[in-house]
């Protein structure tokens, strides 16, 4: 059974730090990413790992920031968020599928996301 199931959001204030988590079950894709959606806001692509060679690519917004990895033995992605602000307030998704690219509408499989808000 493919599963996506994210964690680690939660409110913090601006300047701090969270961790997201998503662990992937049932999938043998090359690609897992993490998409983020703000209230009035189109989805917007975070970052992007290629788990074959671990190659990366993020959002202009977010680079010097946040970092993703994955790791193989527990077929788990992270999103390593620091200097949060408010801007970074939304729900995040984590992501998987065959082309790793910041477009939502390449990525075969989503899962149902994590809320982080960061207050002023």
């Amino acid at each position: 059974q493919r599963q996506l199931v994210e964690s680690g959001g939660r409110s913090v204030q601006a300047g701090g730090s969270l961790r997201l988590s998503c662990a992937a079950s049932g999938y043998t894709t090359d690609c897992m990413g993490w998409f983020r959606q703000a209230p009035g806001k189109e989805r917007e692509g975070v970052a992007v790992i290629n788990i074959q060679d671990s190659s990366t690519n993020y959002a202009d917004s977010v680079k010097g920031r946040f970092t993703i990895s994955h790791d193989n033995a527990k077929n788990t992605l992270y999103l390593q968020m620091n200097s949060l602000t408010p801007e970074d307030t939304g729900m995040y998704s984590c992501v998987a599928g065959y082309f790793c690219e910041l477009v939502a509408k390449v990525w075969a499989y989503w899962g149902q996301g994590t809320q982080v808000t960061v207050s002023s």
